[in-house]
């Protein structure tokens, strides 16, 4: 893992999750962890209405928790109810804490390769519905990252688990003075629970 990013997980493990919201992570856990005792591989498909910030947040940092905690076999994906961009500030917050992030092809919907480490397959990231090709078909957790994507979704084919881990929206702060710190502050609580979610396997 890039020593960067390391260091920057080490700083993101000082923060606190309420009792309430490692009440709402626990679904998941549950659900890696009947995987993993079942050896078993682990797809979660992180959906929101856009697949433009949360939904990749949590797909790369989940990914990256994965892979700190030596849990094998995951694989991390996301989508959206319909299809826009992966928002450029998303894209930043994940370079300035330590990821490497290479545009793969422009456009309006462009795609990026997120690199944790230098030896590490690349997460890629696109917009793109949740049942898109790009994404398991089957034998995966729904994980619904904002309240639309959880109301618009009522019936996902193929989800084994449909579970409701909802993130505010940094779009509020766009083209404010306040964006880059509203959108590392939800970068920051989305690693901070993906990294305890992890954390809590037993291998």
């Amino acid at each position: 893992m890039y020593l960067e990013l390391s260091s920057k997980i080490n700083e993101i493990l000082q923060l606190e999750i309420s009792n309430e919201r490692k009440e709402v992570v626990q679904p998941l856990i549950d659900f890696i962890q009947s995987k993993v005792t079942s050896q078993q591989p682990i797809r979660i498909n992180f959906i929101c209405t856009h697949n433009s910030r949360r939904s990749h947040l949590s797909q790369i940092w989940a990914q990256t928790a994965a892979a700190f905690y030596g849990i094998e076999n995951v694989f991390s994906y996301s989508g959206g109810t319909e299809t826009t961009a992966l928002f450029p500030m998303v894209a930043q917050t994940l370079k300035n804490s330590g990821f490497k992030v290479q545009t793969v092809l422009e456009g309006k919907n462009p795609v990026y390769a997120v690199k944790y480490g230098a030896s590490e397959h690349p997460v890629i990231g696109f917009s793109k519905k949740y049942d898109d090709d790009f994404n398991p078909e089957a034998e995966f957790a729904a994980v619904l990252t904002c309240s639309q994507a959880d109301g618009g979704c009522p019936f996902i084919a193929g989800a084994e688990k449909r579970i409701p881990i909802t993130f505010d929206d940094p779009k509020a702060f766009d083209n404010t003075p306040l964006q880059e710190e509203k959108y590392e502050e939800r970068s920051n609580q989305i690693a901070s629970e993906m990294l305890f979610v992890f954390s809590q396997i037993k291998k």
